[in-house]
């Protein structure tokens, strides 16, 4: 559904209910390449016990009538002035590069607070992927959907019955626009600010990372725990980078937990 929201027109889901005009959201933002339908496990279930819940295309992604941006600085502008339009507590969900805008969001708006999924100190980018994805070779997509996911889960039962969840990951990126892959990765790539960046956060955040994870290790989230006062952190045994997929009632527990937290 299109959304209008200030001067913004919105690609998002609800989990088929209304975010009402007041109370605590909960923003969900997604990775590089990806779209809303990669929380479609988390916002039903948010919107139906008491939070009210928005996953978002990111402009140039998905359905989103806007265009890509070229800096993850300019996606967390982009946030902030949809944040900042609601004129609500928000509390913003951010899976990979979106862990990286929600971050940087943080320094641009208000926030309840940020829970950051499958994120990193830095992101790095393997050079068969950046090359893939710079040449639109469906290969970018298989590449990213192997590597995401824990042997477990490659080979174990979707949560969701009837699907796969390396499938329904592949389809996904590979129907991003083209060009769209490679812009991301890049940004993420070039993304240097966020250990300074979470040096100066005030806000609580909460860590969900996979035990098992190649894209994002939970060594690589480190530096990020070690500069943030108030974080807690929650690592899911036997799980990958795709953590909303591959664990997710954890994740939707997870993030009912930190607007419970804030709201204390």
């Amino acid at each position: 559904m299109i959304i209008t929201q200030n001067t913004h027109a919105l690609s998002a889901a609800t989990g088929g209910r209304d975010i009402g005009t007041y109370g605590p959201l909960v923003i969900l933002v997604h990775g590089a390449g990806m779209d809303r339908t990669v929380w479609s496990l988390q916002t039903r279930w948010l919107a139906h016990h008491g939070c009210p819940a928005l996953a978002l295309d990111l402009p140039g992604h998905g359905a989103s009538p806007e265009p890509e941006r070229s800096s993850i600085g300019d996606y967390a502008d982009w946030l902030a002035e949809v944040v900042t339009a609601f004129d609500r507590p928000v509390h913003v969900v951010g899976h990979s590069m979106g862990s990286f805008i929600a971050l940087e969001s943080t320094q641009r708006c208000e926030l309840a607070s940020i829970t950051l999924v499958g994120t990193a100190a830095a992101m790095p980018v393997h050079p068969a992927l950046v090359e893939a994805a710079q040449a639109n070779d469906p290969l970018a997509a298989q590449l990213m959907s192997g590597w995401a996911f824990s042997p477990q889960s490659r080979t174990g039962p979707h949560p969701s019955p009837g699907g796969s969840m390396v499938g329904t990951t592949l389809a996904m990126v590979a129907q991003a626009n083209a060009g769209v892959l490679f812009n991301d990765l890049s940004m993420c790539a070039a993304y240097s600010d966020a250990v300074a960046t979470a040096e100066h956060v005030t806000i609580p955040v909460t860590f969900l990372l996979g035990a098992v994870d190649r894209m994002t290790p939970v060594r690589a989230a480190q530096p990020l725990i070690d500069a943030i006062a108030d974080a807690r952190v929650c690592v899911v045994p036997d799980v990958g980078h795709m953590v909303q997929v591959e664990a997710p009632t954890v994740t939707r527990e997870t993030i009912a937990e930190a607007v419970r937290r804030s709201n204390d």
